[in-house]
């Protein structure tokens, strides 16, 4: 496989990159962090070791996807680097693997922003920011993902789809379908209350577990993907939009 990003080509194996992302379990521990700011890598270094956290540095997209791990739990990926770009490196790891992605952006950078979520990133910090704030999302992401791993049976299944929160993985008619833990966890949401109506900002609370810094609509545009991902035809479930007030998993 071969990627050309400004004039640069760089080589991956992609056979390499699929094995490390398909058959990861995420560590408890470390972090990916990916900027080309030097004073961004030492100040997050400093908070997240103190912390209890390893972390990772690359400082190009290229560079994080090399060393993208199975022990990597979570990524950091600012979005304007160069060589590759955090968009292109969310894009790259999210066609094999659901680990959290949390997006850096400069202020005012909304179309960037807007595009990293619809990639799939799970979360997004706009620059500047306090270190304080970057850990506590990064630990609200991995404390939430260990809760939902430990919970109840973790499973619903309807027609043709099955949801498994416990090993975040999702299958329509029999085959996996790659989603972001955020969309796992929005889907497994509405799927263990069929009819129930929730509002953008309930999904908000429950989902991103603390209070969220963005706008509703983060929610519209994982819903958005989740129905490009689930092809439901001639299945007997959909995700509703209730307009004006938010979304439910209908059953006929």
């Amino acid at each position: 496989m071969q990627f050309v990003f400004f004039g640069a080509h760089i080589w991956y194996n992609a056979d390499r990159l699929e094995k490390i992302w398909g058959d990861a379990e995420m560590s408890a521990n470390k972090i990916l962090i990916a900027d080309d700011d030097r004073v961004v890598h030492e100040s997050l270094s400093i908070y997240l070791k103190a912390e209890g956290y390893e972390v990772v540095d690359a400082y190009n997209g290229a560079e994080a996807l090399e060393k993208l791990d199975a022990e990597i739990a979570l990524c950091v990926l600012d979005i304007m680097m160069p060589v590759m770009s955090g968009i292109e490196a969310c894009k790259e790891i999210r066609k094999n693997s659901s680990i959290p992605i949390i997006m850096l952006t400069a202020k005012g950078e909304e179309i960037d922003r807007i595009l990293g979520l619809e990639l799939g990133a799970d979360d997004y910090i706009v620059k500047p920011f306090s270190p304080r704030e970057v850990v506590a999302r990064i630990k609200a992401v991995l404390r939430r993902t260990t809760e939902q791993q430990t919970s109840d049976d973790g499973c619903v299944a309807y027609d043709g789809l099955v949801i498994d929160i416990k090993s975040y993985t999702v299958t329509l008619r029999g085959k996996p379908v790659i989603c972001t833990p955020k969309e796992i966890e929005i889907l497994y949401m509405l799927a263990s209350n069929p009819g129930q109506v929730f509002t953008r900002e309930q999904l908000l609370n429950r989902v991103w577990g603390y209070d969220f810094a963005g706008e509703t609509r983060t929610v519209d545009t994982h819903i958005k993907r989740l129905r490009a991902k689930l092809d439901n035809t001639g299945l007997n479930w959909s995700i509703k939009t209730i307009y004006g007030v938010g979304y439910k998993f209908e059953v006929e």
